[in-house]
């Protein structure tokens, strides 16, 4: 069962659905390991890491795009979040993405934050996408950069405290 009206995107070897009910334990455990979700926005308690859950469900009802869960095609296996991100407060919609812990180093983030971005600029007629990362994640940064994004400014987010916002190449780039 859906719970939201997202469109199932293809990679090579990567699925990118609409969260459904079975995503709501792996997506709990990610954002309750303070040390992995950290960046993501790590929560101490079951039921806030839920109300995030839920929360994302909303964001796609009241947007129209939000985070997919990325699942291996071969397995459907959930492996990670990726997708649009524009909640009250962000300074415009950002591209994110997530692995979930043992799925790390496999290129899996790339292709899934790749996959999103040319949905958003494709399909949802965006022009401009931005990464929000939160200083000293490295891993990430090196992400938006070969994703082809630029650091552009350090901001306050309402939610994360300082971020770095990286500007990705516009669609006309990627052609």
């Amino acid at each position: 069962m859906t719970l939201t009206n997202a469109p199932r995107l293809e990679t090579e070897r990567l699925i990118l659905r609409g969260p459904e009910p079975q995503d709501a334990e792996p997506v709990i455990a990610f954002l309750m390991d303070r040390d992995r979700a950290a960046g993501f926005g790590a929560y101490d308690n079951r039921g806030d890491a839920w109300r995030w859950f839920a929360l994302n469900v909303g964001h796609w009802h009241i947007h129209g795009y939000g985070y997919f869960t990325v699942t291996l095609k071969e397995t459907g296996q959930p492996v990670g979040l990726s997708g649009i991100w524009n909640p009250e407060g962000w300074p415009e919609p950002e591209v994110g993405w997530v692995v979930f812990d043992g799925f790390e180093g496999r290129g899996i983030a790339y292709e899934a934050a790749a996959r999103a971005r040319r949905w958003a600029y494709d399909d949802l007629g965006m022009t401009t996408l931005t990464s929000n990362i939160v200083p000293g994640n490295a891993r990430s940064v090196a992400l938006a950069q070969r994703l082809g994004a630029t650091y552009e400014r350090t901001y306050h987010n309402v939610t994360m405290g300082e971020d770095m916002l990286f500007r990705h190449p516009g669609p006309e780039a990627l052609a």
